[in-house]
């Protein structure tokens, strides 16, 4: 798949080393066609790592999209250098007026802390807000997933007793939903949180459903009948060693972190992890991006959208 990322964006070599289509801004105004414009409001503090890994997870389709990513102004992370920022990323401002075929809010480290406690909390709640009138169709991951369920349908988030990391395995509800085509009946995805959703407050709301979930990590992907949102309460787009590389960084903070379940082999951390959710997380982005965005997008995005 052709995606159309800004000239010099780091993830430019290392997709292509992959084997992965990318397309600079120039090549892409030789390109007549209109692709398909999706939004990644970037939360995560490693901003860099997280755009390559999202980047990556939307490239197995022959569909051109272009990519905007976004920033909160009401926090700024200190992880990411501020060049990087200034060349790579817009703001709620920058495009309040404009519309999308879809849009991603991606997790954030701040789920032990209340909703209204995070201090780009007024603006996410704007920015969520927004997407109803200028998104066909919203992908939500890990945190960005709990606030909204909390702030478009009141369901709330429960702290865990020890933290939720590890790869799980998962089976389908909704297994003839369009999100989950050339699914197994079970696959595994990773996830990495400190609280969860719980399945019963989402049966009661009429227009969710749930669709996928975990026996050890419970809730995993929640929809809304019309396609618009999704909410996918792991991190399908991680990388082999991300879980790796937050457990040695709570161990090295003196945390005493429980091991990643289902990750090291033998559950030994002196092992190379083993990538077993690859096929899952490319399969789960590209059946959204077919179905639920291109395929009901309508050619002019500049019409109101729902």
């Amino acid at each position: 798949m052709p995606i159309k990322i800004p000239d010099g964006l780091p993830a430019q070599s290392v997709l292509e080393n992959e084997h992965i289509f990318v397309m600079t801004e120039y090549r892409a105004l030789h390109q007549d066609i209109r692709p398909l414009k999706i939004g990644i409001l970037n939360l995560m503090p490693t901003k860099i790592v997280t755009e390559t890994q999202i980047l990556r997870s939307l490239s197995n389709t022959p569909l051109q999209i272009e990519v905007d990513f976004i920033q909160t102004l009401s926090h700024r992370g200190k992880n990411t250098p501020q060049e990087h920022l200034i060349a790579f990323y817009k703001t709620f401002d920058d495009i309040k007026d404009m519309n999308y075929d879809g849009f991603i809010i991606t997790g954030a480290p701040v789920e032990q802390m209340d909703f209204k406690d995070v201090d780009y909390w007024d603006e996410l709640c704007r920015i969520m807000d927004w997407t109803t009138d200028h998104v066909h169709s919203t992908f939500h991951i890990c945190w960005g997933a709990q606030a909204a369920l909390y702030y478009h349908y009141g369901v709330k988030k429960y702290p865990l007793e020890h933290k939720m990391s590890g790869v799980f395995l998962h089976r389908l509800l909704t297994p003839k939903s369009r999100l989950f085509h050339g699914f197994d009946s079970v696959f595994w995805a990773p996830h990495s949180r400190h609280t969860e959703i719980r399945a019963e407050d989402i049966l009661k709301i009429p227009e969710l459903r749930l669709m996928a979930v975990s026996d050890e990590a419970g809730v995993y992907a929640v929809g809304n009948k019309d396609g618009s949102r999704f909410f996918i309460m792991g991190h399908s787009e991680y990388d082999a060693e991300t879980l790796d590389a937050e457990y040695q960084r709570d161990l090295a903070k003196g945390l005493k972190p429980q091991i990643p379940c289902h990750y090291y082999p033998n559950d030994n951390p002196n092992e190379p992890p083993i990538l077993n959710w690859r096929a899952h997380s490319t399969l789960i982005y590209t059946n959204w991006l077919n179905y639920f965005v291109y395929q009901t997008t309508p050619f002019d995005i500049t019409e109101h959208i729902k």
